[in-house]
């Protein structure tokens, strides 16, 4: 089962892949700021539970998709971008 997931997300391109990682950040942000809302404590662990949920599968999701070649390529492009500042 694993591998069959795996081989369908590396089907997906690189931009896709840094598309999903990049969704994990505004679900990280949610599954925490939601603690500020004015709602019971169990509303608040349920959101909690599911937008950190989502954010942990867009982040493996992610990086699956990318590959080791795609994380590769894109920390050089973030290098490359700091040298140019």
């Amino acid at each position: 089962m694993k591998q069959r997931i795996q081989t369908f997300l590396r089907r997906f391109s690189f931009r896709t892949g840094i598309i999903i990682l990049a969704l994990c950040v505004p679900c990280y942000i949610i599954s925490f700021a939601q603690m500020a809302l004015p709602i019971s404590a169990a509303a608040k662990g349920v959101l909690w539970f599911v937008f950190f949920g989502l954010a942990k599968t867009f982040q493996y999701g992610g990086l699956t998709i990318l590959g080791v070649d795609g994380v590769k390529r894109m920390k050089s492009w973030w290098k490359s971008k700091k040298s140019n500042q």
